[in-house]
């Protein structure tokens, strides 16, 4: 199993257990995806439209990932993209997304990534993305602090808003895609610039890692913004939704700490959080 040792080893020694079962499992996982990528990949079913895809490799993945911490914790909870649901009795719940960006993955595209939270009676402590394709693994405890390899993850200094590079993502619902672009061509004349990854754990890792000033997305499912939630709350940005309120599907916004409000407050303006 994964040794994290130094620093930012937890000293809480179930937090300890739980960040090495998440770093094994997701690195393991990414080995999958990325060597295990048939040539003919294809689409095994889709979700909430057409276009919306699961491939192959996501119902692998998470089998993967669920009977690996199963095997080491029998007695905890799962909530997974792929079906993976089961309360537990430990009071700890793994949240999962086996592939997230899956169409880029599908289209041979890099940005693509493993996805594992763990909570503990409702709240998450431990995150992990693994993103493959980048050689980089980012891993965050509750209360400490945000690592990329051994290197600790710093937001940005907070820019004006009309100096911040945002990201955002689409969903795959028509109307609510024809909405989340007219959210964002009104936004893209008042910012630095905008960019779509297509991977959410990706991009809420950017902003952890400096790369982004802020991201925002309307339709996000725990387990897209479980991991990489923590990871930029533990790197120093601000998360959350709507004014007072956590980040969720409804509207999920993260952002360095003085961009935090601009930003929420011009993306309630222009009602992101809409469909």
């Amino acid at each position: 199993m994964t040794d994290v040792t130094g620093a930012s080893a937890p000293q809480d020694p179930l937090l300890a257990e739980l960040l090495a079962l998440a770093l094994e499992a997701a690195l393991r996982a990414g080995a999958l995806l990325r060597d295990g990528r048939p040539d003919d990949l294809a689409v095994a079913r889709t979700k909430t439209s057409p276009i919306d895809v699961v491939t192959e490799m996501d119902i692998a993945a998470e089998k993967l990932i669920t009977g690996f911490l199963a095997e080491h914790r029998p007695h905890d909870g799962f909530l997974g993209e792929e079906g993976a649901a089961s309360p537990g009795t430990s009071g700890v719940r793994w949240v999962i997304d086996p592939l997230d960006g899956t169409v880029n993955y599908l289209y041979g595209l890099p940005t693509w990534a493993v996805s594992i939270a763990a909570e503990r009676d409702g709240e998450a402590v431990v995150g992990v993305v693994e993103a493959p394709m980048r050689g980089e693994t980012y891993r965050a405890v509750l209360g400490g602090g945000a690592y990329a390899g051994d290197r600790r993850l710093a937001a940005r200094p907070s820019p004006a808003l009309d100096q911040a590079l945002l990201g955002t993502g689409f969903g795959y619902v028509q109307a609510r895609r024809a909405h989340q672009a007219e959210v964002a061509r009104r936004v893209i004349p008042l910012v630095r610039d905008v960019r779509r990854g297509g991977s959410a754990a990706v991009d809420l890792c950017d902003v952890a890692a400096g790369r982004l000033d802020a991201y925002y997305e309307r339709g996000l499912n725990p387990w897209d913004l479980a991991a990489g939630a923590l990871i930029a709350r533990e790197a120093g940005a601000l998360t959350g939704g709507r004014r007072g309120e956590p980040a969720s599907g409804e509207l999920t916004l993260a952002a360095s700490p003085g961009l935090f409000a601009p930003l929420q407050d011009l993306l309630e303006e222009l009602g992101a959080w809409h469909d």
